[in-house]
């Protein structure tokens, strides 16, 4: 065996071929194994020596140990892969009361029941196969606000990046950063190119930061941002006075109410402008 790694563990390479750990395209898998590369994103997250820090897809464990390095006073892991838990298992007898394995599905389980209530940061390398839908989860969540996370930390692909942080006009504007961004603020904190995967995606990778902050002010419910921003962008090259005619028959009073010109299409409106469309079609 090669010299251990700083934190007394073996190297992920040989972690990885102790327990025949291969990546399953099918569950979304691309491990990190540089733990220097693992740190940088765990200090993307702050100050972590407060809070338990909720991970989903730990794999092998490159983030984990990473994390726990970093001062995590606890990691509470979500993995669904089973051939993953004696890896993990190792990760939690090295840093005793510090990590609990949770074998399951991320989508299914109820992260806010799983933290019990302590101080959270959600960090993760998310499979890319169900990155967006759990971020959705985790934005939209009980209708309370803020939410039990404080932060979330999380990787996703480039091009899924750029759509949660993008501005009004622009391609990448859509759905999904209207949802990041009515009532928290990412930003893109750093790249990481597929070259620091084992095996390599064909994407660049980006690690994204969000925090919650205030909603605005009589804002609409989740439920119905969604609803009218599905119907918006579902026909984004329409203009608003024809794509939201899936919503109600006649659209223009409610574009009206919300100081939005019916001719606008969806990419021209900011977040505010869905927050009031959201509004005045509830009061409608």
């Amino acid at each position: 065996m090669s010299n251990p790694s700083e934190d007394g563990l073996p190297p992920l390479r040989e972690v990885i071929k102790a327990h025949d750990l291969g990546a399953k395209k099918s569950l979304g898998q691309n491990f990190l194994l540089d733990l220097n590369l693992t740190r940088k994103i765990a200090r993307a997250a702050g100050d972590l020596s407060q809070c338990t820090v909720l991970e989903v897809g730990p794999g092998p464990g490159g983030l984990t140990r990473a994390l726990l390095m970093e001062g995590a006073a606890k990691v509470i892991a979500v993995e669904r892969d089973a051939r993953c838990l004696p890896a993990l298992a190792e990760i939690s007898k090295a840093y005793p009361g510090r990590l609990e394995v949770v074998e399951g599905d991320a989508l299914e389980i109820d992260a806010a029941a799983l933290t019990k209530g302590a101080p959270t940061k959600i960090v993760a390398n998310l499979p890319y196969n169900v990155g967006t839908a759990l971020l959705i989860q985790w934005l939209a969540g009980p209708p309370a606000w803020p939410p039990f996370w404080q932060s979330l930390t999380l990787m996703f692909q480039k091009e899924v990046a750029q759509r949660i942080v993008a501005e009004p006009g622009s391609k990448a504007y859509g759905r999904l950063a209207v949802l990041a961004q009515w009532r928290s603020a990412p930003y893109l904190a750093f790249d990481v190119a597929p070259t620091a995967f084992v095996p390599p995606p064909k994407v660049t990778s980006s690690i994204i930061h969000i925090e919650p902050c205030a909603p605005p002010e009589d804002a609409p419910s989740i439920k119905t941002l969604e609803r009218v921003t599905q119907a918006a962008f579902g026909q984004r090259r329409k203009m608003l006075r024809a794509a939201l005619k899936q919503l109600t028959p006649n659209p223009e009073p409610l574009l009206e109410a919300a100081q939005i010109a019916p001719t606008a299409r969806a990419e021209e409106v900011d977040v505010a402008g869905f927050c009031r469309l959201a509004r005045s079609f509830e009061g409608a």
